[in-house]
């Protein structure tokens, strides 16, 4: 299950994510403003890294 937060000025929506597949456990980043239908997204391969982006999106 996804977490998501939205920054409270910049109006961009924030989630992080786990995901598996053949080559392992990863995190998905991704921030996004739907009313402009932008979005990007980040891979990590450490939780660690995933949270401090994470973190940092949403300061």
């Amino acid at each position: 299950m996804p977490k998501i937060k939205k920054h409270p000025a910049k109006k961009w929506e924030v989630s992080i994510m786990e995901i598996h597949n053949h080559e392992g456990k990863k995190f998905k980043v991704t921030r996004r403003m739907p009313e402009m239908h932008v979005a990007e997204t980040k891979i990590f391969k450490s939780k660690k890294k995933a949270i401090q982006k994470f973190n940092e999106w949403l300061k």
